[in-house]
């Protein structure tokens, strides 16, 4: 695996939901329906769109975020990301 992709989806109460997902390449249905795609092969953000509103796409920044939150699922794609 490569990608770590985020896509938030609105619920008519306003609740967000975050859905994550890991792939080996990107898709164009993940360009255009995910809001964050980062590269951990490359180590850049690919996308990161939150609401309509392109986002620093800074990777130190984004990865100090997302880390905490999905350390094994980041774990694991630095590590198979290394291998390829």
């Amino acid at each position: 695996m490569r990608y770590l992709l985020i896509t938030y989806i609105r619920k008519p109460n306003g609740q967000i939901d975050e859905q994550v997902e890991v792939s080996k390449k990107i898709r164009e249905r993940d360009i255009t329906t995910c809001n964050v795609i980062m590269d951990f092969k490359d180590k850049v953000v690919n996308k990161c769109v939150v609401d309509g509103l392109i986002l620093n796409k800074d990777w130190d920044r984004l990865y100090g975020y997302y880390q905490p939150i999905y350390t094994s699922i980041i774990e694991r794609l630095e590590a198979e990301a290394s291998q390829e």
